[in-house]
């Protein structure tokens, strides 16, 4: 399995290895015993944010921020948060943000400080301050949400004014925004720039939000109105929204990192001709609160509208790679639905535990749309066999193939590569045609494509029978540790190992170390990551389960062995992958690796722990 003309060489470890205790009782350990000082800091340095952003401002780690109210960055203005900065806003108030179009916010968060918007009754289960301390609670709507709004095109026909041809001058009021008049331009979106910038995100968890402003108006985790591909999105999640988790109206924009938990209604919604990319997207279907579904307990997974109406342009032309969907195994919703001409390509994903169907031909919004071919455009039949460069010619654009720039290959509507387990309804899916050999797909396979799940027993929340996922180990196994293909290499997309799902098996949980499901113990203990190093060339990944009983290897993209058992004792480990015994032991401070069958050795490198 290893290659036999590796140089043996022998060198120091950069970095000790050490187990750590699970991060939860580390946490613990940690939150109190900086109770005091923490929690001192934490009031005296509260800022109460009672008036709109209008001139460029920063918000910063040492402070906490309470929005007393619907706050909005201005146009013109620019909105910089530090790492580690909180937002806590006072439970039941209603206090949101918003970015108006014209405006820019940076979310400076890392992986060792996340910037976190939340409530104050959140913040209080935290132990000394100390966020790694959270506890889940069944809530939202404790506080607002994040609603950002650029000026990308969107298709919608409810503006008076508004066109079914892409026009600049095509806009909309943002959903759960409250305006001072009638077409006040602050809770405006849309336009014509598509490379429109509206700042970026990086490392930020949304919990407990989405405060209801009145019926069908309700703020959302996470809310993207005609954003250009030039604002950037990276590592967000949303924790326990009352409405869905993340919904995007048009634009441009692409997303990486994404999770969603446990909102009360869609966990991801595209609506008005979204034209983007998406890529490792985790979603777990659960509910929030005790109320009916699509207001506390969730709907469906991934809810795709193509445009407002069907014949208008733009349509919704967009790409997922590597998402893992886990749904509700009883009552959830679809995990993926399809609704007026949307056009989504699903490619390296996981679909499992669906208690209804794997696709939902929706067709139509409930808004007043006509659905797939109306007005002679594609039908939903078709869409799964047009290739994607065969645009609509109803309202088109002038240039159609510089304006739908996501999908590159393909046809407008599919699901390859992906594998489907525990789900209970195909019928949609099979009648258009998942299980075609070229689609490479992996049906109901004997083994589960992750390492584990665990749910509470069965809850009557909102009229439906839940099943509340409480501990998961998303790492692929099975017929998810290899694909048949993978992401292109387009400036945007990770790519390198072939995997399906959200999370790659030779890399770090990218969730461990500032997302609420890792602080609130969802995600289990961490592994060790290291690297199989000869001189300064990495030859594999290693990957240790948390106990140190079993070993994963990566080469090259490719999984050598999975999950294969060590045996250890007096500072040795070993384990024999693919028919080659591989030897770790310690000499000294440092950790080295040996392939005896092949003479070759070296230090490990860690990655994480």
């Amino acid at each position: 399995m290893f290659p036999k003309n590796l140089p043996q060489r022998t060198l120091d470890q950069e970095k000790p290895l050490k187990l750590s205790l699970p991060k939860s009782a580390a946490a613990v350990m940690l939150g109190a015993a900086l109770a005091n000082s923490a929690a001192a800091q934490t009031t005296q340095s509260e800022v109460f944010v009672t008036s709109d952003i209008s001139t460029s401002t920063t918000w910063t780690a040492n402070n906490t921020y309470n929005l007393q109210k619907q706050i909005y960055v201005l146009p013109g203005a620019t909105l910089t948060i530090e790492p580690g900065t909180i937002i806590a806003s006072t439970t039941g108030l209603g206090g949101s943000l918003a970015v108006s179009k014209g405006a820019q916010i940076f979310v400076q968060g890392t992986k060792d400080n996340p910037v976190i918007m939340t409530s104050k009754d959140d913040v209080a289960t935290w132990i000394g301050g100390n966020p790694d301390t959270a506890t889940w609670r069944e809530t939202a709507n404790e506080w607002g949400n994040l609603t950002i709004m650029g000026g990308g095109y969107i298709s919608e026909d409810a503006t008076t004014g508004n066109v079914p041809t892409p026009n600049a001058s095509n806009v909309a009021a943002m959903e759960g925004l409250v305006a001072g008049f009638a077409g006040d331009p602050k809770v405006l979106y849309g336009g014509g720039n598509d490379d429109d910038d509206s700042g970026s995100i990086n490392y930020l968890s949304l919990r407990y939000g989405g405060k209801v402003i009145g019926l069908n108006n309700e703020l959302n985790g996470l809310s993207l109105g005609g954003l250009g591909r030039g604002t950037d999105i990276s590592h967000v999640e949303i924790m326990n929204n009352v409405d869905d988790g993340i919904e995007i109206w048009g634009g441009t924009v692409n997303l990486q990192y994404v999770s969603i938990w446990n909102v009360g209604d869609d966990s991801f919604d595209i609506d008005q001709g979204w034209r983007g990319k998406a890529q490792h997207v985790f979603i777990v279907q659960g509910f929030s609160l005790d109320a009916s579904q699509g207001s506390g307990v969730g709907d469906n997974a991934i809810e795709t509208d193509g445009a407002e109406d069907s014949d208008w342009q733009p349509v919704t032309s967009a790409v997922i790679y590597n998402a893992t969907v886990v749904g509700q195994p009883i009552d959830g919703d679809g995990l993926t639905a399809w609704r007026d001409n949307a056009r989504v390509q699903y490619r390296n994903c996981i679909f499992m535990d669906g208690g209804e169907k794997v696709v939902r031909f929706d067709d139509v919004d409930g808004d007043g749309a006509q659905g797939y071919g109306h007005n002679g455009t594609t039908s939903w039949a078709d869409t799964w066999t047009t290739p994607f460069d065969s645009y609509s010619t109803v309202n088109a654009p002038a240039n159609p193939a510089d304006f739908y720039k996501s999908q590159v290959d393909g046809n407008l509507a599919e699901i390859k590569d992906s594998v489907f387990f525990n789900n209970n309804d195909y019928a949609e899916a099979l009648a258009r045609g998942i299980d075609a050999p070229g689609n490479n797909n992996v049906i109901e396979p004997a083994s589960m494509p992750i390492k584990g799940i665990t749910r509470d027993g069965s809850v009557v929340k909102g009229g439906k029978v839940m099943q509340r996922v409480t501990k998961i180990d998303v790492r692929p196994t099975a017929d998810a540790m290899t694909s048949a293909g993978m992401a292109p290499n387009d400036g945007f997309f990770t790519t390198g190992n072939k995997y399906r799902g959200a999370f790659d098996p030779g890399n770090p949980n990218w969730l461990h170390g500032w997302s609420a499901a890792d602080a609130m113990g969802f995600l289990g203990d961490k592994q060790i990551i290291a690297d199989m190093v000869i001189g300064v060339t990495p030859v594999a990944r290693l990957v240790v389960s948390p106990n140190v009983t079993k070993a994963t290897v990566v080469r090259n993209g490719q999984v050598l062995c999975d999950e294969t058992p060590i045996s250890a004792g007096g500072g040795v480990f070993s384990f024999n992958c693919g028919g080659t015994v591989v030897n770790i032991s310690r000499v000294g401070g440092s950790y080295q690796w040996t392939v005896p069958a092949i003479g070759a050795s070296g230090k490990l490198r860690i990655i994480d722990l």
